[in-house]
């Protein structure tokens, strides 16, 4: 069966030519960049479906590619075509004026992007912030409170709605009222991981979901790396908080260097196995990021004008080391916390070294946790809290 010919019962011009756009994206083996070729070739989708076996076979094209073109898969572009016709749901192809300029800057851009929120976000500035999906609660909180701080002065947050960091930075994102963008890597008729559901609609609500993959595309462990080239390439930069030395948050950082764009890591203990890989991407030229204002001070040129007037007062810093309101404590609670250092401890390592019973230390880092003073983290394991941005 060759395209489809002109009948009364076709749709609009408009949604005709996006049918091309979707029918080609489906085609066997012609993966982004046989797509961008096909396109230099022919002015547009719908050309290639016209063109003569003859011509495909010159120009490259698989016998399975050129089959498929003489007989299209409309059934699955007609299903493409009732997710759009969805509230809130957009396909926007890389001809379109509202394709994200900085993508199409990358090495391979996806000839498709399915959209699900508001795609004039897609354009705006973004920041990404990626990590590893099992990170330490301090580093959950610096992905939360950077994300927040950074999208109060307008950076769009940018990750890839998995757990752990990528939540983190979505969440932060829209407490503090500010726009994010989920890049995803299965189609936007499901959500991955199933319990990030509500945390997805709170995003499309916020800014928007968005994947080069077709409705009904599984959570495949191929696409995950593919994913992350969109991660980077719609950012002025990413930002690393924790990451293992192998980790998909490298890939994504090694993909942000490749494409010309900023790296940022979040520098950690020693003895912590998600800093290593933050302080291998600091040895490899990343940027040691203490605060977000180091992030804004290096991104200020291609955001003049988006800055708060204030500047940069209000930035979120690395944890000081320092208690909140600790002169407010008793000095055997002062004493207790200057046990604590950079690194979290255990109550037996706090009995160790305060000389106090289990129960005593037990009881006093309750009160510490209640307070503000402490947080617990994986292992029964305390950690200095944060200072308030």
């Amino acid at each position: 069966m060759r395209p489809e010919t002109e009948t009364s019962s076709q749709p609009p011009a408009d949604q005709r030519y996006l049918r091309y756009w979707l029918a080609l994206h489906r085609a066997p083996q012609i993966g982004t960049q046989r797509f961008h070729k096909l396109l230099a070739n022919y002015a547009s989708p719908a050309e290639v479906f016209h063109a003569r076996p003859e011509e495909l076979r010159a120009a490259g094209i698989a016998p399975a590619s050129i089959d498929y073109l003489l007989a299209p898969d409309w059934t699955a572009v007609d299903r493409d075509m009732e997710w759009l016709s969805q509230p809130g749901n957009h396909v926007v192809h890389f001809q379109d004026a509202a394709y994200p300029a900085l993508l199409k800057q990358i090495a391979d851009p996806p000839p498709l992007l399915f959209v699900r929120g508001d795609r004039d976000y897609l354009a705006q500035p973004q920041l990404a912030i990626v990590g590893s999906r099992n990170p330490t609660h301090t580093g959950r909180a610096l992905a939360r409170e950077f994300a927040a701080h950074l999208a109060s002065f307008g950076l769009t947050i940018t990750s890839g709605l998995a757990s752990g960091i990528d939540g983190a930075a979505h969440q932060g994102a829209i407490e503090a009222g500010g726009t994010t963008l989920a890049v995803t890597g299965t189609g936007l008729d499901r959500v991955y991981p199933a319990r990030h559901r509500d945390l997805a609609h709170r995003v499309a609500e916020n800014g928007a979901l968005v994947t080069e993959f077709p409705p009904g595309t599984a959570p495949l462990a191929a696409n995950f790396p593919r994913r992350n080239r969109l991660i980077s390439g719609l950012s002025l930069g990413t930002l690393v908080v924790e990451a293992a030395l192998r980790s998909g948050s490298l890939i994504t950082a090694r993909s942000a260097l490749e494409q010309g764009r900023e790296v940022f890591a979040i520098p950690g203990s020693i003895h912590n196995p998600l800093a290593r890989g933050c302080h291998a991407l600091i040895r490899d030229g990343a940027k040691l990021v203490e605060t977000s204002d180091h992030i804004l001070e290096e991104l200020a040129s291609q955001i003049t004008g988006l800055l708060a007037p204030d500047g940069y007062r209000a930035a979120v810093a690395m944890p000081s080391g320092q208690p909140q309101q600790a002169g407010e404590l008793s000095a055997e609670y002062r004493q207790l916390l200057e046990f604590i250092e950079h690194d979290a401890v255990s109550v037996d390592q706090l009995v160790e070294r305060s000389g106090l019973t289990p129960e005593e230390v037990s009881s006093m880092l309750l009160v510490l946790e209640l307070d503000g003073h402490l947080v617990s983290g994986a292992g029964g394991r305390y950690s200095r809290a944060r200072l308030g941005a």
